[in-house]
Protein backbone atom coordinates (compact mmCIF):
# COMPACT_ATOMS: atom_id res chain seq x y z
CA UNK A 1 0.00 0.00 0.00
CA UNK A 2 1.36 3.56 -0.75
CA UNK A 3 -0.01 6.59 0.47
CA UNK A 4 1.16 9.92 -1.06
CA UNK A 5 2.31 12.92 1.15
CA UNK A 6 -0.07 15.61 0.87
CA UNK A 7 -0.74 19.19 2.18
CA UNK A 8 -4.19 18.77 2.81
CA UNK A 9 -4.96 15.71 6.05
CA UNK A 10 -8.92 16.28 4.82
CA UNK A 11 -8.12 15.41 1.14
CA UNK A 12 -10.44 12.20 -0.13
CA UNK A 13 -8.63 9.34 -1.14
CA UNK A 14 -9.45 5.70 -2.92
CA UNK A 15 -8.28 2.52 -3.28
CA UNK A 16 -7.28 1.21 -6.13
CA UNK A 17 -6.29 -2.26 -7.98
CA UNK A 18 -3.52 -1.80 -10.59
CA UNK A 19 -2.88 -4.45 -13.33
CA UNK A 20 -0.38 -3.09 -15.27
CA UNK A 21 0.42 -4.07 -19.15
CA UNK A 22 3.73 -2.39 -19.99
CA UNK A 23 4.66 -3.33 -23.62
CA UNK A 24 8.32 -1.83 -24.16
CA UNK A 25 9.61 -1.93 -27.10
CA UNK A 26 13.37 -2.07 -28.17
CA UNK A 27 15.29 -0.10 -30.35
CA UNK A 28 13.85 0.15 -33.56
CA UNK A 29 12.45 -3.46 -34.11
CA UNK A 30 8.50 -3.59 -32.73
CA UNK A 31 8.93 -5.88 -30.27
CA UNK A 32 6.68 -6.27 -27.57
CA UNK A 33 7.33 -7.09 -24.07
CA UNK A 34 4.21 -8.07 -21.53
CA UNK A 35 4.59 -7.57 -18.21
CA UNK A 36 2.06 -7.91 -16.17
CA UNK A 37 1.79 -7.32 -12.42
CA UNK A 38 -1.24 -6.50 -9.94
CA UNK A 39 -1.16 -4.73 -7.03
CA UNK A 40 -2.93 -2.81 -4.25
CA UNK A 41 -2.30 0.63 -4.50
CA UNK A 42 -3.65 3.59 -3.53
CA UNK A 43 -5.58 6.76 -4.99
CA UNK A 44 -5.99 10.37 -3.67
CA UNK A 45 -8.25 13.21 -5.14
CA UNK A 46 -8.50 16.46 -4.25
CA UNK A 47 -12.27 18.38 -4.31
CA UNK A 48 -10.02 21.99 -5.22
CA UNK A 49 -7.58 23.07 -7.56
CA UNK A 50 -4.71 25.68 -7.11
CA UNK A 51 -5.67 28.10 -10.36
CA UNK A 52 -3.10 28.83 -13.33
CA UNK A 53 -0.98 32.14 -12.68
CA UNK A 54 -0.79 34.15 -15.83
CA UNK A 55 2.40 35.01 -16.48
CA UNK A 56 3.97 32.60 -13.93
CA UNK A 57 7.39 33.52 -12.93
CA UNK A 58 8.67 30.68 -10.56
CA UNK A 59 12.83 31.37 -10.27
CA UNK A 60 13.72 31.52 -13.56
CA UNK A 61 10.61 29.53 -14.52
CA UNK A 62 8.56 31.23 -17.45
CA UNK A 63 4.67 30.13 -18.03
CA UNK A 64 2.10 32.73 -19.59
CA UNK A 65 -1.53 31.31 -19.71
CA UNK A 66 -3.14 33.48 -21.67
CA UNK A 67 -6.71 34.13 -23.93
CA UNK A 68 -6.54 34.24 -27.77
CA UNK A 69 -6.68 38.10 -27.79
CA UNK A 70 -3.91 38.27 -24.89
CA UNK A 71 -1.19 36.77 -27.34
CA UNK A 72 1.91 38.79 -26.88
CA UNK A 73 3.43 40.60 -30.02
CA UNK A 74 6.49 38.92 -31.91
CA UNK A 75 8.77 41.49 -30.39
CA UNK A 76 7.52 40.56 -26.65
CA UNK A 77 8.25 37.31 -27.02
CA UNK A 78 11.42 37.76 -29.09
CA UNK A 79 12.65 40.30 -25.89
CA UNK A 80 12.12 37.30 -23.58
CA UNK A 81 16.15 36.99 -22.33
CA UNK A 82 16.37 34.39 -25.68
CA UNK A 83 13.92 32.14 -24.52
CA UNK A 84 13.23 28.82 -25.90
CA UNK A 85 9.12 29.37 -26.64
CA UNK A 86 6.92 26.16 -26.64
CA UNK A 87 3.21 26.79 -27.96
CA UNK A 88 0.47 24.76 -26.40
CA UNK A 89 -3.39 25.20 -26.92
CA UNK A 90 -5.41 23.56 -24.18
CA UNK A 91 -8.94 23.65 -22.13
CA UNK A 92 -8.06 26.43 -18.77
CA UNK A 93 -12.28 27.26 -18.89
CA UNK A 94 -15.67 25.42 -19.81
CA UNK A 95 -16.16 22.03 -18.86
CA UNK A 96 -12.77 20.09 -19.77
CA UNK A 97 -10.47 22.57 -17.91
CA UNK A 98 -9.18 20.68 -14.99
CA UNK A 99 -7.87 18.16 -17.73
CA UNK A 100 -5.73 21.62 -19.35
CA UNK A 101 -4.93 22.75 -16.19
CA UNK A 102 -3.83 19.41 -14.48
CA UNK A 103 -1.28 18.71 -17.36
CA UNK A 104 0.27 22.34 -17.47
CA UNK A 105 0.75 22.01 -13.46
CA UNK A 106 3.02 18.98 -14.13
CA UNK A 107 4.80 20.20 -17.27
CA UNK A 108 5.59 23.29 -15.44
CA UNK A 109 6.79 21.98 -12.56
CA UNK A 110 9.57 20.13 -14.17
CA UNK A 111 9.93 23.38 -16.80
CA UNK A 112 10.61 25.36 -13.69
CA UNK A 113 13.41 22.65 -12.11
CA UNK A 114 14.83 22.93 -15.55
CA UNK A 115 14.65 26.73 -15.71
CA UNK A 116 15.72 27.22 -12.09
CA UNK A 117 19.21 25.13 -13.22
CA UNK A 118 20.14 27.61 -16.01
CA UNK A 119 17.54 26.35 -18.79
CA UNK A 120 18.87 24.51 -21.91
CA UNK A 121 22.59 25.61 -22.62
CA UNK A 122 21.73 28.93 -21.08
CA UNK A 123 18.22 29.06 -22.98
CA UNK A 124 15.49 29.20 -20.75
CA UNK A 125 12.09 27.46 -21.48
CA UNK A 126 9.00 29.86 -22.31
CA UNK A 127 5.38 28.08 -22.40
CA UNK A 128 2.63 29.91 -23.80
CA UNK A 129 -0.22 28.36 -23.28
CA UNK A 130 -3.65 29.39 -24.23
CA UNK A 131 -7.20 28.39 -23.70
CA UNK A 132 -9.24 26.92 -26.11
CA UNK A 133 -12.06 25.06 -23.90
CA UNK A 134 -11.96 21.87 -25.73
CA UNK A 135 -13.08 23.28 -28.76
CA UNK A 136 -11.64 22.55 -32.42
CA UNK A 137 -12.34 25.60 -33.91
CA UNK A 138 -10.92 27.66 -30.62
CA UNK A 139 -7.93 25.59 -31.13
CA UNK A 140 -7.89 26.27 -35.06
CA UNK A 141 -7.18 29.85 -34.00
CA UNK A 142 -4.82 29.59 -30.83
CA UNK A 143 -2.42 27.40 -33.39
CA UNK A 144 -2.28 30.01 -36.07
CA UNK A 145 -1.68 32.63 -33.67
CA UNK A 146 1.10 30.61 -32.14
CA UNK A 147 3.00 29.68 -35.10
CA UNK A 148 3.32 32.89 -36.15
CA UNK A 149 5.62 33.90 -33.41
CA UNK A 150 9.10 33.43 -35.53
CA UNK A 151 10.75 32.01 -32.36
CA UNK A 152 8.28 29.41 -31.77
CA UNK A 153 10.31 25.93 -31.99
CA UNK A 154 7.74 23.30 -30.88
CA UNK A 155 3.96 23.15 -30.01
CA UNK A 156 3.39 20.81 -27.03
CA UNK A 157 0.91 18.85 -24.90
CA UNK A 158 -2.42 19.61 -27.08
CA UNK A 159 -5.16 17.77 -25.17
CA UNK A 160 -7.22 15.91 -26.88
CA UNK A 161 -8.67 13.90 -30.21
CA UNK A 162 -10.94 16.71 -32.08
CA UNK A 163 -8.50 19.80 -31.33
CA UNK A 164 -5.14 17.60 -32.25
CA UNK A 165 -6.53 16.69 -35.48
CA UNK A 166 -8.12 19.94 -37.19
CA UNK A 167 -4.62 21.22 -36.32
CA UNK A 168 -2.60 18.33 -38.13
CA UNK A 169 -2.33 19.58 -41.47
CA UNK A 170 -0.99 23.21 -39.87
CA UNK A 171 1.40 20.87 -38.71
CA UNK A 172 2.85 19.30 -41.13
CA UNK A 173 2.94 22.63 -43.39
CA UNK A 174 4.19 24.31 -41.15
CA UNK A 175 6.89 21.33 -40.51
CA UNK A 176 6.81 22.02 -36.68
CA UNK A 177 6.88 19.62 -34.05
CA UNK A 178 3.53 18.51 -32.53
CA UNK A 179 5.10 16.68 -29.23
CA UNK A 180 3.09 14.89 -26.35
CA UNK A 181 -0.47 15.32 -27.38
CA UNK A 182 -3.06 14.00 -24.99
CA UNK A 183 -4.70 11.50 -27.07
CA UNK A 184 -4.12 8.20 -27.75
CA UNK A 185 -6.47 8.41 -31.19
CA UNK A 186 -4.78 6.25 -34.33
CA UNK A 187 -5.18 9.31 -37.21
CA UNK A 188 -2.42 11.01 -34.85
CA UNK A 189 -0.24 7.48 -34.93
CA UNK A 190 -0.38 7.57 -39.39
CA UNK A 191 3.32 6.81 -40.39
CA UNK A 192 2.78 9.45 -43.24
CA UNK A 193 3.15 12.40 -40.08
CA UNK A 194 6.55 13.35 -40.19
CA UNK A 195 5.97 16.18 -37.16
CA UNK A 196 3.60 14.05 -34.58
CA UNK A 197 5.29 12.73 -31.62
CA UNK A 198 2.86 10.54 -29.39
CA UNK A 199 4.96 9.81 -26.31
CA UNK A 200 1.25 7.85 -24.80
CA UNK A 201 0.12 4.57 -25.72
CA UNK A 202 -2.75 4.41 -28.27
CA UNK A 203 -6.45 4.45 -27.49
CA UNK A 204 -6.23 0.97 -29.10
CA UNK A 205 -3.82 -0.59 -26.55
CA UNK A 206 -5.64 0.96 -23.46
CA UNK A 207 -8.92 -0.45 -25.25
CA UNK A 208 -7.70 -4.34 -25.75
CA UNK A 209 -6.12 -3.75 -22.26
CA UNK A 210 -10.14 -3.04 -21.06
CA UNK A 211 -11.97 -5.75 -22.93
CA UNK A 212 -9.15 -8.40 -21.82
CA UNK A 213 -9.86 -7.41 -18.02
CA UNK A 214 -13.64 -7.58 -18.74
CA UNK A 215 -13.77 -10.96 -21.05
CA UNK A 216 -11.70 -12.62 -17.76
CA UNK A 217 -14.15 -11.48 -15.23
CA UNK A 218 -16.90 -12.68 -17.22
CA UNK A 219 -18.29 -9.47 -17.99
CA UNK A 220 -18.83 -10.15 -21.78
CA UNK A 221 -22.32 -8.35 -22.59
CA UNK A 222 -20.75 -5.11 -22.84
CA UNK A 223 -22.27 -1.99 -24.34
CA UNK A 224 -20.25 1.61 -25.34
CA UNK A 225 -21.17 4.97 -25.29
CA UNK A 226 -18.59 6.71 -26.86
CA UNK A 227 -18.35 10.93 -27.45
CA UNK A 228 -19.58 12.22 -30.54
CA UNK A 229 -16.69 13.03 -32.48
CA UNK A 230 -13.26 12.13 -33.65
CA UNK A 231 -12.18 11.10 -30.24
CA UNK A 232 -15.31 8.97 -29.43
CA UNK A 233 -15.26 7.24 -33.14
CA UNK A 234 -11.58 6.61 -32.71
CA UNK A 235 -12.27 4.58 -29.32
CA UNK A 236 -15.60 3.13 -30.75
CA UNK A 237 -13.30 1.64 -33.74
CA UNK A 238 -10.72 0.44 -31.20
CA UNK A 239 -13.24 -1.31 -28.67
CA UNK A 240 -14.84 -3.12 -32.09
CA UNK A 241 -11.11 -4.54 -33.12
CA UNK A 242 -10.44 -5.27 -29.22
CA UNK A 243 -14.00 -7.42 -28.69
CA UNK A 244 -13.26 -8.83 -32.45
CA UNK A 245 -10.51 -10.65 -30.71
CA UNK A 246 -12.89 -12.58 -27.92
CA UNK A 247 -15.24 -13.14 -31.05
CA UNK A 248 -17.77 -10.52 -29.17
CA UNK A 249 -19.86 -7.55 -30.51
CA UNK A 250 -20.95 -4.61 -28.52
CA UNK A 251 -24.00 -5.24 -26.74
CA UNK A 252 -25.78 -1.89 -28.14
CA UNK A 253 -23.78 1.69 -28.70
CA UNK A 254 -25.36 5.08 -27.99
CA UNK A 255 -23.30 8.72 -27.72
CA UNK A 256 -23.13 11.39 -26.24
CA UNK A 257 -22.14 15.14 -27.14
CA UNK A 258 -18.91 16.56 -26.06
CA UNK A 259 -18.55 19.18 -22.95
CA UNK A 260 -22.09 17.96 -22.41
CA UNK A 261 -23.78 16.41 -19.60
CA UNK A 262 -27.38 15.69 -21.08
CA UNK A 263 -26.75 11.82 -21.46
CA UNK A 264 -30.58 10.61 -20.57
CA UNK A 265 -30.81 9.53 -24.17
CA UNK A 266 -27.56 7.37 -24.05
CA UNK A 267 -28.58 5.51 -20.69
CA UNK A 268 -31.72 4.61 -21.69
CA UNK A 269 -30.22 2.98 -24.57
CA UNK A 270 -28.05 1.32 -22.51
CA UNK A 271 -30.30 -0.05 -19.61
CA UNK A 272 -32.61 -1.42 -22.15
CA UNK A 273 -29.68 -3.68 -23.38
CA UNK A 274 -29.26 -4.37 -19.90
CA UNK A 275 -25.47 -4.81 -19.87
CA UNK A 276 -23.14 -5.80 -17.35
CA UNK A 277 -20.46 -4.09 -18.21
CA UNK A 278 -20.06 -0.47 -20.16
CA UNK A 279 -17.15 1.02 -21.99
CA UNK A 280 -17.24 4.98 -21.95
CA UNK A 281 -15.03 6.81 -24.00
CA UNK A 282 -15.50 10.60 -23.09
CA UNK A 283 -14.67 13.35 -21.47
CA UNK A 284 -15.07 13.19 -17.67
CA UNK A 285 -18.76 15.64 -17.99
CA UNK A 286 -19.96 12.79 -19.84
CA UNK A 287 -18.39 10.21 -18.11
CA UNK A 288 -19.53 11.57 -14.75
CA UNK A 289 -23.26 11.75 -15.93
CA UNK A 290 -23.22 9.10 -17.56
CA UNK A 291 -21.99 6.98 -14.36
CA UNK A 292 -24.60 8.84 -11.98
CA UNK A 293 -26.99 7.69 -14.24
CA UNK A 294 -26.40 4.14 -13.95
CA UNK A 295 -25.74 4.21 -10.34
CA UNK A 296 -28.83 6.06 -9.87
CA UNK A 297 -30.53 3.32 -11.52
CA UNK A 298 -29.18 0.44 -9.42
CA UNK A 299 -27.77 -1.06 -12.43
CA UNK A 300 -25.15 -3.70 -11.60
CA UNK A 301 -22.46 -2.78 -14.73
CA UNK A 302 -18.36 -2.37 -14.82
CA UNK A 303 -18.09 1.39 -15.81
CA UNK A 304 -14.59 1.27 -17.58
CA UNK A 305 -13.23 4.03 -19.61
CA UNK A 306 -10.35 5.44 -21.02
CA UNK A 307 -7.25 7.89 -19.57
CA UNK A 308 -8.38 10.77 -21.14
CA UNK A 309 -11.51 10.72 -18.82
CA UNK A 310 -9.35 12.17 -16.19
CA UNK A 311 -9.40 10.18 -12.94
CA UNK A 312 -9.38 12.76 -10.61
CA UNK A 313 -11.61 15.13 -12.29
CA UNK A 314 -14.33 11.93 -13.19
CA UNK A 315 -13.44 11.50 -9.54
CA UNK A 316 -14.80 15.27 -8.12
CA UNK A 317 -17.62 15.17 -10.61
CA UNK A 318 -19.39 12.55 -8.78
CA UNK A 319 -21.05 12.41 -5.83
CA UNK A 320 -19.13 10.46 -2.45
CA UNK A 321 -19.55 6.74 -3.24
CA UNK A 322 -20.42 6.66 -6.74
CA UNK A 323 -17.15 6.61 -8.10
CA UNK A 324 -16.00 3.37 -6.51
CA UNK A 325 -15.78 0.39 -8.49
CA UNK A 326 -15.30 2.37 -11.18
CA UNK A 327 -12.53 1.26 -13.50
CA UNK A 328 -10.08 3.52 -15.93
CA UNK A 329 -6.87 2.58 -18.00
CA UNK A 330 -3.62 4.54 -17.45
CA UNK A 331 -0.71 5.84 -19.67
CA UNK A 332 1.97 6.66 -17.05
CA UNK A 333 2.60 4.78 -13.82
CA UNK A 334 0.52 4.77 -10.56
CA UNK A 335 1.69 8.65 -9.29
CA UNK A 336 1.45 7.73 -5.54
CA UNK A 337 4.18 5.03 -5.88
CA UNK A 338 6.97 6.62 -4.80
CA UNK A 339 9.31 3.61 -5.08
CA UNK A 340 9.16 4.07 -8.95
CA UNK A 341 12.34 6.72 -9.68
CA UNK A 342 10.22 9.04 -11.96
CA UNK A 343 6.94 9.06 -9.88
CA UNK A 344 9.56 10.32 -6.92
CA UNK A 345 11.13 12.84 -9.16
CA UNK A 346 7.19 14.00 -9.64
CA UNK A 347 6.66 14.24 -6.47
CA UNK A 348 9.32 15.89 -4.92
CA UNK A 349 8.84 18.82 -7.78
CA UNK A 350 5.38 18.89 -7.12
CA UNK A 351 5.50 19.54 -3.60
CA UNK A 352 8.56 22.15 -4.24
CA UNK A 353 6.88 24.23 -7.26
CA UNK A 354 3.11 23.75 -6.92
CA UNK A 355 2.70 22.26 -3.00
CA UNK A 356 -1.25 23.21 -3.24
CA UNK A 357 -1.77 21.06 -5.97
CA UNK A 358 -3.22 17.02 -5.33
CA UNK A 359 -1.06 14.12 -7.26
CA UNK A 360 -2.55 12.46 -9.98
CA UNK A 361 -2.11 10.70 -13.65
CA UNK A 362 -2.92 13.79 -16.02
CA UNK A 363 -0.31 15.99 -13.86
CA UNK A 364 2.41 13.10 -14.30
CA UNK A 365 1.79 12.70 -18.25
CA UNK A 366 2.85 16.52 -18.27
CA UNK A 367 5.46 15.73 -16.29
CA UNK A 368 7.34 13.12 -18.18
CA UNK A 369 6.21 14.67 -21.26
CA UNK A 370 8.24 17.58 -20.45
CA UNK A 371 10.57 16.00 -19.67
CA UNK A 372 11.17 14.29 -22.95
CA UNK A 373 10.89 17.69 -24.23
CA UNK A 374 13.93 19.10 -22.36
CA UNK A 375 15.84 16.07 -22.95
CA UNK A 376 15.29 16.65 -26.54
CA UNK A 377 15.95 19.99 -26.62
CA UNK A 378 18.94 19.55 -25.05
CA UNK A 379 20.23 16.92 -27.55
CA UNK A 380 19.07 19.70 -30.28
CA UNK A 381 22.28 21.99 -29.38
CA UNK A 382 21.80 26.23 -28.51
CA UNK A 383 19.12 27.86 -30.93
CA UNK A 384 17.69 25.03 -32.31
CA UNK A 385 15.65 24.97 -35.59
CA UNK A 386 12.60 22.91 -35.88
CA UNK A 387 13.72 20.30 -38.21
CA UNK A 388 17.13 19.76 -35.68
CA UNK A 389 14.36 19.73 -32.52
CA UNK A 390 12.30 16.40 -35.04
CA UNK A 391 16.00 14.94 -35.70
CA UNK A 392 16.96 15.25 -31.69
CA UNK A 393 13.47 13.35 -30.85
CA UNK A 394 13.90 10.42 -33.03
CA UNK A 395 16.87 10.19 -31.74
CA UNK A 396 15.14 9.42 -27.63
CA UNK A 397 15.67 5.57 -28.16
CA UNK A 398 15.17 3.00 -25.46
CA UNK A 399 15.45 5.59 -22.88
CA UNK A 400 14.54 4.90 -19.24
CA UNK A 401 13.05 7.67 -16.98
CA UNK A 402 13.12 5.82 -14.35
CA UNK A 403 10.14 3.45 -14.81
CA UNK A 404 8.71 4.73 -17.60
CA UNK A 405 10.56 4.31 -21.15
CA UNK A 406 10.51 6.38 -24.64
CA UNK A 407 11.90 4.89 -27.21
CA UNK A 408 11.58 7.01 -31.31
CA UNK A 409 13.33 6.02 -34.27
CA UNK A 410 12.67 7.60 -37.80
CA UNK A 411 10.17 5.55 -38.87
CA UNK A 412 8.37 5.33 -35.32
CA UNK A 413 7.07 8.17 -33.74
CA UNK A 414 5.24 6.41 -30.98
CA UNK A 415 7.32 6.70 -27.78
CA UNK A 416 5.37 4.06 -25.42
CA UNK A 417 2.66 1.52 -25.13
CA UNK A 418 2.73 1.49 -21.39
CA UNK A 419 -1.18 0.68 -20.13
CA UNK A 420 -2.23 -0.51 -17.18
CA UNK A 421 -5.57 -0.33 -15.47
CA UNK A 422 -6.95 1.29 -12.13
CA UNK A 423 -9.94 0.52 -10.06
CA UNK A 424 -11.42 3.27 -7.62
CA UNK A 425 -12.38 2.57 -4.20
CA UNK A 426 -13.79 4.06 -1.08
CA UNK A 427 -11.09 4.29 1.64
CA UNK A 428 -10.01 7.08 3.32
CA UNK A 429 -6.46 8.24 4.12
CA UNK A 430 -5.09 10.82 6.34
CA UNK A 431 -1.54 11.76 7.14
Amino acid sequence: MVTANIANPAAITTAAMARMFHLKRRSRVMKKKLIVNSQNLLVQSKKTWPWLISALTLGLSLSTTITPAQLKTNQQIESQDDALIIGQSIPLTGPSAELGKKYHAGAMAWLTHINKQGGIHGQKIKLLSLDDQYEPQQTIVNTQKLIQQPDLIALFGFIGTPTSKVVLPIVERERIPFVAPLTGASLLRDDDLKMVFNMRASYAREIQAIVNSLVRNAQQRIAVIYQNDAFGEDGLQATLAALKTHDLKPLTTATVERNSANVRRAVNTIADANPNAVIIISAYVSSAAVSKALRDRRMNVQIMNVSFVGTGALEEALPPGQANGIGISQVVPFPWNRWIPVVSRYQQLMRKYNPNAAYGFTSLEGFIAAQMLTIALERAGKNPSRAKLAESLESIQNLDLGGYTIDFASDDHQGSDYVELTFLGAQQWEP
